[in-house]
């Protein structure tokens, strides 16, 4: 009689090679799904960044300048000042100002790296000043303006209560910085600035074939700051 032979015994836990190829398939594709996830996401990202920076509005200047205007209104009426300011530099001697300005809008390109500018839009902001301010109206002034701003949904981004001989100053901004105001109070020369830009846009006046022409960005936005005036700046709108 030959002897027995006792069958090898599979380790528990252990699966059979014809059962390891599934397994192994399964491994991969466990593994493939999130890192397919990701590359998604990156493409997304990408894709958002080639485009949002020349995604943008075709806007009449005056309509921006009607949006910065009002938000530099709002804050003077809230900062209770009661002096109207004159469009321009203000009167001979001070140094009032109520003014537009306007600077280029740049692409950050595929990896939001880039520095160009886009060819026919413009970035407007409102920029306001007053002098012979004192302490007493510009301090409760300032600190009412910051809950104010910051209840309304505004980000404060920095907010100084400067001591001895230094400056006050609150910044603010919303919509991923497309939107900000400034303000700054210089106790020494009891000066008060401030500031309202808005988003970019594209100029309607502009055309893609005026830089096709000469193969070079020739638009200026300081000609969308030249084609506005604002309206005198006091309480109430002037």
């Amino acid at each position: 009689m030959p002897d027995e032979t006792t069958p090898a015994t599979t380790p528990a836990g252990t699966d059979t090679g014809q059962r390891a190829l599934p397994g192994l398939g399964f491994g991969c594709l466990g593994c493939g799904g999130p890192a397919l996830a990701l590359v998604l996401a990156l493409v997304v990202v990408l894709a958002w960044n080639a485009g949002a920076g020349t995604d943008l509005p075709r806007v009449a200047p005056q309509d921006r300048a009607d949006r910065a205007f009002g938000y530099s209104r709002e804050a003077y009426d809230v900062l209770g000042f009661t002096r109207a300011l004159p469009p321009g530099a203000g009167e001979t001697g001070t140094r009032a100002e109520n003014v537009f300005g306007a600077e280029y809008c740049y692409d950050g390109g595929l990896l939001g790296m880039e520095d160009k500018t886009v060819d026919g839009a413009y970035r407007l902001y409102h920029e306001w000043a007053l002098d012979g301010v004192p302490a007493d109206q510009a301090v409760p002034g300032l600190r009412r303006l910051h809950r104010r701003l910051a209840d309304e949904g505004w980000r404060v981004t920095s907010y100084t209560e400067g001591g001895t001989g230094k400056d006050w100053s609150l910044y603010v901004q919303r919509d991923h910085r497309a939107e900000w105001m400034t303000f700054t109070w210089d106790p020494e020369q009891r000066y008060f600035t401030g500031g309202a830009g808005v988003p970019c846009a594209y100029d309607p006046a502009w055309t893609r074939g005026d830089t096709d022409t000469y193969a070079i960005d020739t638009y200026d936005p300081h000609t969308a700051a030249e084609a506005v005036t604002p309206p005198a700046l006091g309480p109430g709108g002037g």
